[in-house]
């Protein structure tokens, strides 16, 4: 069956759109780690599957998703894990911990949504506690051309979207401190979403394009 899916995804997606990916180098090659990407249109979901010739990703989808009878099934097949994204989620944070102790992918937008404008926002801290809780080193990954409108668009055009995937270098967040927690995960949460827009062209840099970490990672004179 996923030999199958693989097949359908890749065709569909050879269909739609004219894809290139940047930094394969960049990939782990053994043990647990985090992809976090931006989040910029419904095709996002499988680019993962597409991408990289492997199964132990899992993929953290909005439980609202779950609800959807063949959405539910394909993340049966996928290894979606459905979470509810407004409230602590014990279960699932549960089986993200063990599936990584098993050496599996976690594949996770920070911004927790798919962004309207195409460009990126306020990322959730979500991702970064995971991250400096279980130590796992992060692929921050950027995504470009999979905006819905986009593709919808050059659908009905018949003409296939240029989409981008770029990998950058993996890091590693520290272990939280047991004081000023919460100040701590947002200054996580911005490393990473600034780690991925040093991968995006600057019209997708949206609230993060006059952040200080962002002008160092870039080397970016101070203005």
């Amino acid at each position: 069956m996923r030999s199958l899916l693989r097949l359908l995804i890749r065709g569909l997606i050879r269909m739609v759109a004219h894809v290139e990916v940047f930094g394969r180098e960049n990939i782990p090659t053994s043990g647990a780690f985090v992809i976090a990407t931006n989040h910029i249109g419904i095709l996002d979901i499988i680019m993962a599957y597409y991408a990289l010739n492997r199964w132990d990703l899992f993929i953290l989808v909005a439980e609202k998703w779950g609800k959807i009878g063949w959405i539910h099934w394909l993340g049966k097949q996928l290894n979606f894990i459905f979470i509810d994204r407004f409230n602590p989620d014990l279960p699932a944070l549960r089986e993200i911990i063990g599936r990584m102790k098993q050496g599996q992918v976690l594949v996770i937008a920070p911004e927790g949504t798919r962004s309207r404008t195409g460009a990126l926002i306020e990322g959730k801290p979500g991702v970064s506690y995971l991250a400096a809780k279980a130590g796992y080193p992060i692929l921050p990954v950027a995504i470009t051309g999979t905006e819905d409108k986009v593709i919808l668009g050059n659908i009905k055009r018949l003409k296939r979207s240029p989409i981008t995937v770029t990998g950058g270098p993996t890091f590693s967040l520290p272990s939280l401190p047991s004081k000023d927690r919460d100040l701590v995960l947002d200054q996580y949460t911005d490393e990473i979403m600034c780690r991925i827009a040093t991968l995006l062209p600057k019209r997708y840099w949206g609230v993060y394009a006059n952040h200080p970490r962002l002008k160092e990672l870039l080397k970016i004179p101070p203005s």
